[in-house]
């Protein structure tokens, strides 16, 4: 059931490695596909790392979005559709962060410690 749950992280990161791919960008293609391996290890600086990425995967969603859809408004062509379908992905991509708050994957990357510690820098 832990694995179901990274769902949609592991979605959004292959959105965003679709998305840097068709922009030609193979530094943050690369990142976005090693940020799924991040899954498979159990540490609290791996979950903290996704989250992170994720919500700079967001902003480079809402930043694309605006982009886009202005472009497309400029030229007289309808953008409703490309702004509804960005803005799901920003959603996703957004939400996705917040799976990690969860009690099952606060055990599994010994995030609880975090509440406890108060910001000691507890790196195993």
């Amino acid at each position: 059931m832990t694995m179901l749950s990274l769902a949609a992280p592991v979605i959004a990161f292959l959105l965003l490695a679709a998305h840097f791919f068709r922009a030609d960008n193979p530094a943050a293609l690369a990142i976005s596909i090693l940020a799924i391996a991040l899954i498979f290890v159990r540490r609290r600086w791996a979950a903290r790392a996704m989250q992170a990425l994720l919500v700079l995967g967001s902003l480079e969603w809402l930043r694309s979005a605006a982009t886009l859809v202005h472009a497309r408004s400029e030229m007289g062509q309808p953008f409703l559709r490309l702004a509804a379908i960005l803005g799901a992905v920003f959603l996703l991509t957004a939400l996705s962060a917040l799976v990690f708050e969860t009690v099952r994957l606060k055990s599994r990357f010994k995030l609880a410690a975090d509440a406890r510690s108060n910001g000691s820098s507890d790196n195993t």
